[in-house]
Formats: structure tokens, sequence, C-alpha cells
């Protein structure tokens, strides 16, 4: 069995800018660049408060798309899926009935990393309640909900493409004075 090839975070990005990065992380800079950025992670760290957050992300911008039954974290999604976070609809026949369940899975590498990171991904898969395909009108949606929306997936691609490249990860450790015990 062949080993994966990792993922090119960068793809369709103009050359310039991937060059960019690329420079950034062989001089060992992206890293001062992103902290400086993004200097602190979130103070998310449970299920509950997981799905607390995006319901106020969707009764702010989606409130008649339909119900989420279940938000959580997901330690296997990165690895398994290759993805950050999924969006799951499925529908169940009960007793006559139809019963249909959404849930939002994001990776547990989210738990460590800055509030912005954590609202675009959770923007992109409330936007796949409306829309399930990449298109303009998807990502018009994401914008609306986050206008940074592209520039914080570019930058957490950068990220992923730091990692990849052996870099450390830059948030552990690093929550703002108010959330030190």
């Amino acid at each position: 069995m062949q080993p994966h090839a990792s993922p090119n975070y960068l793809a369709g990005y103009p050359a310039e800018l991937t060059d960019q990065i690329k420079r950034m992380i062989g001089q060992k800079q992206l890293a001062d660049w992103l902290l400086r950025k993004y200097p602190y992670t979130h103070s998310i760290r449970s299920d509950k408060a997981l799905y607390d957050y995006v319901m106020t992300i969707k009764s702010s911008y989606l409130r008649n798309a339909g119900n989420i039954n279940r938000v959580a974290f997901d330690k296997s999604l990165h690895i398994t899926r290759n993805a950050l976070g999924i969006h799951t609809s499925k529908s169940q026949l009960h007793g006559g009935k139809l019963k249909a369940k959404c849930e939002i899975h994001v990776a547990t590498m989210f738990k460590d990393m800055p509030a912005e990171f954590l609202r675009m991904i959770v923007v992109h898969e409330l936007a796949h309640m409306k829309e399930s395909d990449h298109n303009k009108a998807f990502y018009k949606l994401c914008c609306n909900m986050e206008p940074d929306y592209h520039q914080l997936e570019f930058d957490l691609r950068a990220y992923l493409t730091w990692l990849d490249a052996g870099g450390e990860a830059l948030w552990s450790h690093r929550q703002p004075p108010s959330q030190v015990a």
C-alpha cells in the first residue's frame, strides 16, 4: 500500500501567493506572521459550547434553514476524511413520518485555533445547509456570514501547509489573559 500524498492546501491560488507562503515557511517566518495576526485561541472547548456557538451564528443568518440536531468536535475527521468540517443530513422513516437529521462535525484541531478560524469553518458548514456545492452562491453566503471568509480560508490553508511541512501547532497554549486559570 502506498502512503497518501500530502494534500496541496494552496491549490488553486495564484503562484505568487503560494510561492510567498512557501518562502515564508522556508525562512521560518510564517509562524510569527500567523501569531501576530491571530495571537490567541478561543474558549470553546465542549460540544455543548460549540453547539451554542453554531446556533448563535445560524440564528443570525439562517433562521429559516432546517434544524441542527447535533454539533460536535470530531477527532477523526481530519485524519480519516481529510476534511476539517462536515455537514450531514439524512432522512429516516419513523412510523410513517419522515424525520430529518442534520449534524455538523468540526475537526478537533479547531479547539486549539483562533476564533476566526473556528468561525470560518462553522460558516462554511452552515452554508452547506443552503448550498450543497462549492459554487458562487455558496461563497456569497459564506461572505455574507463572515466578510473576511476568503482571507480566513487562505490563512488557514497557509497554516495547514505549515503543519504539513513539519511545523509545530501554534496555538495550543495561547489563550487570552482573561481565559488563563
